[in-house]
C-alpha cells in the first residue's frame, strides 16, 4: 500500500527536552490508525507537527509524496490535511449550518461569505446538507452551536473537518468529553466514512481504540515504542507493560 502521510526522523524539543524524538510514522491509504500513549507521550504534539501549528526541529513530514515540513498549516489544510483538537474550537453563536458552509466557502477560496456558497450551486447545497446528515446535525442544524449538546459539538468539528474535503483526517481524542450514551454515534460517524479519507487518531479509550483501529502506534516519552495490529499490541507485554496494563488487564 502507499503511504499518504510519512515522517522521517520527525524530532521536537522544548527547553532542551525532547518532546517527540526521531519519528518515523507512515500512514498508509485508506488507513484506520490510532495513536496511543501515556499523558506527555508526545501524541498531540506530534499532531501539532504534521498540521503545522509546530515546526520540527528536526526530521520532514510529506502528505501524498510532497514535502510538506516547512508548510503553513493553511496550505496544508488545502492539500488535503485537516484536523480536530481535544478540545473543541467551534464559533458558539453559529449554527451547523453557518459553520459547515463557512468551513466549505472558505475552501473553496471563497473567505467568510459563506452564503455565496449556499445556493449558488445545487451539489454544493447537496454537500452540505449529506454532511449535516452524515453527521447527525440535520435536525439541529439551525441551533446555536453552544446550544448544542456536546457530543453534538464534537460531531459538528469533525463534520467542519470533512467540509474541507481532506485526504488524511487526524482526530484528537474525538471522545473526550463525551457522555457514555454519545460516544458510539460519534465512532459509527467517523466509522462510516469513505476509505478515500485516511484517519489518524488519538484515544485513551481502548474500547474505542480496538473497536476501530486497523493499525496502533505507541508512543512512550516521545518516541515510537511500538508499532501493529491491534491484537499484536494487546498481546505484546511491552506495551502492557508501559501503558495498557490495567486498562486492559481487567478484560484479559
Amino acid at each position: 500500500m502507499s503511504a499518504v502521510l510519512e515522517t522521517s526522523q520527525l524530532s521536537v524539543h522544548f527547553g532542551g527536552v525532547a518532546a517527540v524524538s526521531d519519528i518515523a510514522l507512515r500512514l498508509e491509504a485508506g488507513a484506520r490508525h490510532a495513536l496511543i500513549g501515556p499523558n506527555g507521550a508526545g501524541k498531540t504534539t506530534l499532531l501539532n507537527l504534521l498540521t503545522g501549528m509546530l515546526r520540527p526541529h528536526a526530521g520532514s513530514i510529506a502528505l501524498r509524496g510532497r514535502d510538506i515540513t516547512r508548510l503553513p498549516p493553511q496550505r496544508r489544510v488545502a492539500l488535503g490535511l485537516a484536523r480536530t483538537f481535544q478540545i473543541n474550537q467551534l464559533f458558539a453563536d453559529m449554527t451547523p449550518l453557518e459553520a459547515v458552509g463557512l468551513a466549505m466557502s472558505e475552501h473553496l477560496g471563497h473567505g467568510t461569505d459563506w452564503w455565496r456558497v449556499a445556493g449558488s450551486r445545487e451539489a454544493i447545497d447537496e454537500r452540505i446538507a449529506e454532511i449535516l446528515e452524515r453527521f447527525h446535525l440535520a435536525d439541529v442544524m439551525l441551533e446555536r452551536t453552544s446550544a448544542l449538546p456536546y457530543g453534538k459539538q464534537r460531531l459538528l468539528e469533525i463534520a467542519l473537518a470533512i467540509a474541507c474535503s481532506p485526504r488524511v483526517l487526524l482526530l484528537d481524542e474525538p471522545a473526550a468529553g463525551v457522555p457514555e450514551g454519545e460516544r458510539h454515534e460519534i465512532l459509527g460517524a467517523v466509522a462510516a466514512l469513505p476509505r478515500d479519507v485516511s484517519i489518524l487518531f488519538i484515544e485513551h479509550d481502548m474500547d474505542l481504540v480496538f473497536s476501530f483501529a486497523e493499525r496502533i502506534s505507541v508512543l512512550v516519552g516521545g518516541a515510537l515504542f511500538a508499532e501493529g495490529s491491534p491484537d499484536e499490541m494487546a498481546r505484546d507485554p511491552r506495551v502492557q507493560a508501559a501503558y495498557l496494563g490495567e486498562e486492559t488487564g481487567g478484560d484479559g
